[in-house]
């Protein structure tokens, strides 16, 4: 039923006018609208809308990551501007706090302003 209809994903933030900083300036989403009810940013062709909770308690899990092409060069990139990659006990992680998983992909994980854990994954090849 749903499966050519196009995704929406959904991050719940404080404030907007901090999102918006993060999402559209350091994480170079162009902004699609900007309203009191939501930022609306276009990730990749999918719709991100970035709306205000009150009492917002991040959750200790991923809540929107991206699948990139090459992890190692968007996590120096991200890193040059400021983003801080997170390092979990128990998970090897390179110097740049990347993952590789059993598989062979390879993930980072770091955090919006609001402490929303996102991740960065670059697939192995099939």
């Amino acid at each position: 039923m749903l499966a050519d209809a196009s995704f929406i994903g959904f991050v719940p933030v404080r404030d907007l006018a901090v999102a918006r900083a993060f999402y559209e300036g350091t994480l170079g989403l162009p902004v699609v609208d900007d309203t009191p009810f939501a930022l609306v940013l276009d990730a990749g062709g999918t719709m991100l809308r970035v709306t205000p909770v009150p009492g917002l308690a991040a959750r200790p899990f991923t809540v929107a990551g991206w699948n990139v092409p090459d992890i190692g060069a968007v996590v120096s990139a991200l890193a040059g501007r400021g983003v801080q990659f997170a390092r979990y006990d128990g998970l090897t992680q390179d110097d740049l706090g990347i993952w590789t998983t059993p598989g062979g992909d390879r993930v980072a994980w770091f955090t919006d302003p609001d402490g929303n854990t996102l991740s960065l994954t670059t697939f192995a090849a099939a």
